[in-house]
Parts: C-alpha cells; structure tokens; sequence
C-alpha cells in the first residue's frame, strides 16, 4: 500500500493503467507554493487568525514554525520557517477537524517556504500542520523518452512491471536515515524505458529506518529536483507513466524519515465572495 493515496491525474491522450504507483499530490486544487523566504516571519497578509498551536512538536530536532492567514474570505496563505538546516523538503498537510485525520496537501522541496490554498469551502475550520523530511538521495539518472502520448495500445498492453514492489530480505541490516548515515542512500538506481511514457525504476534498498521513499524528478529547464511519487518501506522498484514534462527528467529515489512536527495553525473562512446573477426582472440580494 502507498502512503499517499490522492493521485494527480496525468495530462496524456488516456488514462494511465491501473495498479500505477499513485503521486505525490503537486496541489490541492488551484494551490500554489512559491520559493523564498517571508519578511521577518510575518505571516502572509497579516497575522494567522483564532491562534495556532494545537499540537507539540514531535521528536526529530526542531520543528518548524508554521503562520497563516486569510487573504480573502475563501483564500489562505501559509508561510514557514524550517527548524533544522539540510532538511529534504517538508509535507503540508490540512484538515477540517483539529483531529484528523489530515490530507496531504503536497511534498514540497526545501527552497518552498510559501503556499497559497485558495477557493475553500465557506464558513469552515480548516487546521494545518507541516513536517520536514530528511534522508540521502541516490545517484540520479537521466531519462530522454521517444516522442508520442500514451497510446489505447500502451494502455492495454500488459503493465505487470508497474505497481511498486518490495525487497523479499535484506543481505545486511542496513543503515539508519535517521542518523543522517549518507550510507542510507538507495544504490544501483536504473531507469528501463517501457513505451513512450512509462519508465520502471529499480534501486537497491540499504536503509534500515526509512518511512518510505520518494522518487523525485527535475524536468528539462528546472533548477530543483521536485518529488514524484512516495513508496513504502523496503520498496525496491516501481513504474511511472510520465506527464509530459516528465519525458526528459532527471530522477533520483531518496529514502526517507520525518522530523519534527509544527504548530497546528487554523483559520476559518468567511463568505463566499461569489455572487449568483439575478434573475431578469428581480433585484439583487444583499
């Protein structure tokens, strides 16, 4: 089982086989996130509203500072500091109850310190945490697909090779991510080309604490490696069907753990601010 079950649907001519490795969630509907660092750590539009902390951090170093604020009645903006340097990236997640349980919001890489959730649900509570991620990243490898979109024929064709699989043992114990042991880093990492848009990825797992792995890609023209998919434990290979300016990436597999835990920040929307025309002849409403 994937830890993260809310795929992103892939921009080709048909859908992508079942049984695919789901991705990483880029966004949640129409949210943004931005590289750079807010001002002095004032919270996006002004002060976050009705507080924040709800929960303590949990073990892994310093945890990160998390502020919010409403933007519009329907629209918020988040902002964070990180708690520890060298962090991999850090996991947004939000929920409309202080509870749970929470969705992931996206993967973000660690130069994101800014992300806009517009078009929310009105008159509702919505909580917020963020988590960082650390861990050694493989050797990369660089994929130049032939050209063409997923085809009816790729996409009945057998696809034994692409939902993620597992190390059946390990040889040795491995080394410990949470040590920050670069020796953790997976080995090995190869990149088969199946058909215009699917790639099987193997690696070698030498881990022996990661939470899972992510495979992480940067497209042609990007500056930062952004991740792809997140994979369980002990997962030693898996298939993409690439969008398509995934065709030619560079990719990499990194295992993983999570630090500390923010702040819980929750805000509260207001009215819609949308307005239904009138009907002919009536006025308009308050």
């Amino acid at each position: 089982m994937l830890l993260v079950l809310v795929p992103v649907a892939a921009a080709c001519s048909a859908p992508p086989p079942a049984g695919h490795a789901a991705r990483v969630p880029a966004a949640s509907p129409g949210g943004q996130a931005s590289d750079g660092q807010a001002p002095d750590g004032q919270a996006p539009g002004g002060a976050a509203r009705d507080g924040a902390a709800s929960g303590g951090a949990a073990s892994g170093g310093a945890a990160p500072t998390l502020r919010g604020a409403l933007t519009t009645p329907t629209d918020i903006d988040l902002e964070w500091r990180s708690g520890r340097s060298g962090a991999a990236g850090h996991v947004l997640e939000f929920a409309t109850e202080a509870a749970g349980p929470y969705t992931v919001l996206r993967y973000l890489p660690p130069g994101t310190t800014t992300y806009h959730h517009p078009d929310l649900i009105p008159r509702t509570t919505f909580h917020y945490r963020l988590r960082a991620f650390h861990g050694p990243a493989s050797a990369p490898v660089e994929v130049s697909l032939p050209a063409g979109e997923l085809t009816p024929e790729d996409q009945e064709a057998g696809h034994a090779w692409l939902p993620p699989r597992k190390a059946p043992g390990r040889p040795t114990a491995g080394r410990s991510v949470q040590d920050g042991s670069p020796a953790a880093a997976p080995s090995g990492l190869k990149a088969e080309i199946k058909h215009a848009n699917g790639i099987l990825f193997t690696w070698t797992d030498r881990a022996s604490d990661e939470s899972g792995f992510l495979l992480e890609a940067r497209t042609a023209g990007a500056s930062a490696y952004e991740p792809v998919v997140v994979l369980d434990p002990d997962t030693v290979s898996t298939g993409l069907i690439t969008l398509p300016t995934e065709k030619r990436a560079s990719y990499r597999i990194r295992a993983f753990t999570y630090g500390a835990r923010s702040n819980a920040v929750r805000l509260t929307t207001g009215e819609s601010t949308g307005r239904r025309a009138p009907d002919e002849g009536s006025e308009r409403a308050n």
